[in-house]
């Protein structure tokens, strides 16, 4: 009788959970059995892994052989747990000393001729295996540099079965041939998720973002809008932009990602974490370190946009676009079902996905932009009379979007038609991504200076109640807001919102606390009424 164990994960969401992977040998009949709540494509597993160690030139052991998945009780799913059986078989077998795979976690699905495959949520598994206190870890070679993100671990990166046996032996290791025809390495289909690609708008193009070289000076006109991005971006504020077709809603919305700061380590693991289990790493970039921005189409349902799906729920578009831009472009087109699911992650910076499988969480702060027409047609405004649309269909248009999903959003800017004088002038163009980005990193720090010691790191995070209690705006600041919340132009939650944004504001033009000209510059990006204060920020400096 023949025993051995190694260790692989099991992924709930994006988080891990470390399975020790028990293989038995006993007398009898040659059968293989596989336990411990295993899905369709792990009990599949049985006829790779026999296959793989076959064709790897190892014997496969003719007695009966049971495999176990402990702890039982947690539900497993995926091929990773593929190389981790069949080192487990080897060392039952003793092909492999049983005692150097103890202490080893192995991730990696394998083929039929033995070569290791890559598999979705490499990192978030070796973070898990890390918290879990093992330091070896053994996975792919081509998803070896992602592993290698997680601090304290030493990772293994190999191509085939026959490599692994041959280092775990202490044996001369084989080199693997590669594919040198100039095709595609087949091994890194693994890592992508069909139906994810570039065209469907749910994957990270933040870092696509500075490559195509798009600007902020691109756009022409629209000085409102452009201070309501760079207030957003320097507070992590949600923004809505309502306008006719053609005014640039979508182009800001693309620019916007281009003037977030950098990621953070912590940051960048989070985002990259969750990309990993989604499939959508972008290729030979293992570490995401900008801003994601994630755009789906306005027909995309509830379990895209929060997540779900069959079985253990998949994260959504929410949790794609965490840290970084989730743009809504025809926002009254999308399900109304749909669009109130965000009331949750926009308050809680998480969504819960309960399904019969199990329940997942998955991170999900981001910074929401909405853009919608004014009416059907897209020409409704106050100032012309060009909409054909009677008031009853402009009214059920704007009544798409429910007014608590509003409430949460603290800029509403109407974008202006651009005007032919605007599109041919010169020397109007306002300033690029580079100096927008410099004084949204300056605004950034004050404000984490400013939350050093507190759980928040932009203003957007803090709650209503400590700025009440702790940060203070200039004395006489707030009256022009108490009145709006007095006579119900806004709600309580709305007036928080008006407070943070000024806190904002100040950050951007160097003031130490918000004076009136901020709050009422604060007041007018919220509710779209002027309040007399001019809408460039420089003018408040």
């Amino acid at each position: 009788m023949g025993f051995a164990r190694t260790c692989s994960v099991a992924l709930v969401g994006v988080e891990g959970v470390v399975v020790e992977v028990q293989a038995d040998l006993e007398p009898g009949v040659a059968a293989f059995t596989l336990v411990g709540l295993p899905d369709k494509s792990l009990t599949e597993s049985r006829d790779r892994v026999r296959a793989a160690v076959v064709n790897s030139g190892a014997e496969w052991p003719q007695k009966k052989l049971t495999v176990g998945l402990s702890p039982a009780s947690v539900p497993k799913s995926g091929s990773g747990f593929d190389l981790a059986v069949a080192a487990a078989v080897l060392g039952a077998a003793e092909r492999i000393d049983p005692r150097v795979l103890a202490d080893i976690v192995m991730i990696g699905e394998l083929g039929l001729d033995g070569r290791v495959r890559p598999v979705r949520g490499i990192l978030p598994a070796v973070l898990a295996a890390a918290e879990a206190g093992y330091e070896q870890v053994v996975v792919p070679e081509c998803a070896a540099a992602e592993a290698s993100l997680v601090p304290g671990v030493s990772v293994l990166g190999v191509r085939s079965l026959r490599q692994l046996i041959a280092v775990l032996a202490d044996e001369p290791v084989p080199e693997e041939e590669t594919d040198e025809r100039g095709r595609p390495d087949p091994l890194l289909a693994g890592l992508r998720m069909p139906g994810t690609g570039a065209a469907t708008g749910m994957h990270s193009m933040g870092a696509a973002q500075h490559e195509q070289d798009i600007d902020l000076a691109d756009v022409v006109g629209q000085t409102s809008a452009r201070t309501a991005v760079e207030v957003a971006a320097a507070g992590g504020h949600h923004l809505f932009l309502e306008g006719p077709p053609g005014a640039g809603k979508t182009m800001l919305a693309e620019r916007l990602p281009a003037i977030l700061p950098r990621l953070c380590r912590a940051e960048s693991l989070e985002v990259t974490a969750v990309h990993s289990v989604a499939g959508l790493l972008p290729p030979g970039k293992p570490l995401i370190d900008v801003a994601p921005y994630c755009a789906p189409h306005h027909s995309a349902t509830m379990q895209a946009l929060v997540g779900g799906g069959p079985g253990i729920g998949r994260p959504g578009a929410v949790s794609l676009a965490h840290r970084g831009v989730l743009f809504l472009d025809e926002t009254p087109e999308f399900s109304s079902h749909a669009l109130d699911a965000l009331r949750q992650p926009l308050e809680a910076g998480y969504v819960v996905i309960a399904r019969s499988a199990g329940v997942v969480r998955f991170p999900a702060r981001f910074l929401m932009v909405l853009a919608a027409n004014p009416c059907p047609c897209g020409r409704y405004s106050q100032k012309e009379e060009l909409c054909e649309c009677p008031p009853s269909a402009i009214r059920r248009y704007q009544a798409r979007l429910s007014g608590p999903l509003l409430d949460r959003v603290d800029l509403r800017v109407e974008v202006d038609r651009v005007t032919r004088g605007q599109l041919a002038g010169d020397g109007t163009r306002g300033d690029t991504t580079a100096t927008v980005a410099d004084r949204v990193r300056a605004a950034r720090d004050r404000a984490t200076a400013r939350l050093a010691g507190t759980p928040w790191r932009s203003n957007s995070e803090v709650p209503g109640r400590e700025l009440r209690s702790r940060w203070y705006p200039v004395p006489g600041a707030l009256e022009d807001a108490e009145r709006s919340l007095e006579r119900g132009v806004l709600t309580a939650r709305g007036l928080d919102r008006v407070l943070r944004v000024a806190w904002t504001v100040a950050d951007l033009v160097g003031h130490d606390r918000p004076d009136a000209s901020d709050v009422a510059l604060a007041l007018q990006l919220r509710t779209g009424v002027p309040r007399g204060v001019p809408m460039a920020l420089g003018a408040l400096t």
